[in-house]
């Protein structure tokens, strides 16, 4: 069984089976998600990973080093370019956010050493039997979201900061009954 949320859309089904609660440490793909799922914020995940590929060209491939250095000429361009999200504040935010995302990657090592110590290194591992149980977000979502605000970064609310937390394995929300809930656990 898998978690019903993925319902049977081939591209949500693949990101479930592949991706989602996998531990991350690439600072990339941290980086992916933390745009991707800015961008989500208000809409539903699954218009965000048909324009997955939008965003991954649109993005310099997620370096956030390139995309800090955008500037309004890029920021017009990407407003004209109908493969991403055409919102103004959702692409200045991942620009902003490119900015506190190298800050941090200075004062951590790496964006990874930060985000994991809030789970002190160690996914937690939940034992939801329904989706009705899964939380939008929690304690600790709420205090790494209140963190990074504290450090510049925007479109990074609790909910959006939990949805991370799961995307990137800090966090097992897979229902015990899907099979990727044990299998995702050999990572650790």
């Amino acid at each position: 069984m898998r978690c019903p949320w993925a319902g049977t859309d081939p591209l949500y089904v693949k990101y479930h089976d592949e991706e989602w609660g996998v531990p991350v440490h690439s600072d990339r793909i941290h980086f992916e998600f933390l745009i991707l799922e800015g961008a989500q914020a208000g809409l539903s995940w699954s218009t965000i990973l048909k324009r997955r590929e939008g965003y991954r060209k649109a993005f310099s491939g997620f370096d956030p080093e390139i995309v800090a250095d955008y500037d309004e000429d890029k920021i017009e361009e990407l407003l004209k370019n109908s493969n991403i999200i055409r919102n103004r504040q959702k692409i200045i935010s991942a620009i902003n956010n490119a900015r506190a995302f190298l800050k941090v990657q200075k004062e951590f090592g790496s964006f990874d050493s930060y985000i994991w110590s809030f789970v002190s290194g160690k996914p937690i591992v939940n034992k939801w039997k329904r989706v009705e149980e899964i939380p939008a977000y929690t304690e600790l979502s709420v205090a790494l979201s209140k963190d990074l605000k504290k450090r510049g970064f925007s479109f990074v609310g609790p909910t959006i900061v939990y949805a991370h937390m799961q995307a990137v394995g800090l966090v097992n929300d897979h229902l015990v009954s899907c099979f990727r809930y044990k299998e995702i656990q050999k990572f650790y």
